[in-house]
């Protein structure tokens, strides 16, 4: 016995076909989409952190994680891959989701809302080259201090890391997608 297929309407009486014909997408106002990626290194029982230098506004020459703009119809791991590949020629690792970050006011630009990554690897393995408009891009070791914060180190410049958020020296709100992150990875690296 042959059924046939229920056509659902809504309270209007439109179909759902209907409905996304007369349907217009510039009734919500979109925030852009970005994806930033934490990459966290082990070499000779040290941890480090991979940043660049940003080349471009908005905070030239701040230190950020390697990260950027999806495409559109690009999906955001994709993105992810891409942009770090872009900026530090690093590529093939398995990205770990470590959250949104959609607070108001977070990049100056506009609404933008990020989705960042991270990944734990060996440090022997990458050997990170400054492109696309990554200024510089260097491994910071981490140096913890206590159980809530740590510090980035590297040659002449220190920045301070904890639950507090935001530096001086490091792009948007990535100092907190920076300390959630290696919430996430010193669990498996101790």
């Amino acid at each position: 016995m042959e059924s046939k297929k229920m056509i659902k309407r809504d309270k209007n009486g439109l179909t759902e076909e209907e409905f996304l014909a007369s349907y217009s997408s510039d009734k919500y106002p979109k925030p852009s989409l970005t994806a930033d990626i934490a990459v966290f290194a082990y070499e000779n029982n040290e941890l480090y952190l991979l940043l660049i230098k940003r080349g471009g506004h908005p905070f030239l020459d701040c230190w950020a994680l390697p990260g950027g703009f999806a495409n559109k119809n690009e999906p955001i791991e994709e993105t992810a891959a891409r942009e770090l590949e872009e900026e530090t020629g690093v590529k093939g690792l398995s990205l770990i989701p470590v959250g949104l970050f959609s607070k108001p006011g977070r990049d100056p630009r506009g609404w933008v809302v990020t989705q960042a990554y991270t990944a734990l690897v060996e440090k022997s393995g990458l050997k990170p080259k400054a492109a696309d408009d990554a200024k510089e891009s260097k491994w910071f070791r981490i140096i913890p201090t206590d159980e809530n914060s740590f510090t980035l180190n590297r040659e002449d410049i220190s920045i301070p890391i904890n639950n507090t958020y935001g530096s001086s020296n490091i792009a948007f709100d990535h100092t907190e997608i920076i300390y959630r992150s290696y919430q996430m990875v010193r669990n498996i690296y101790r």
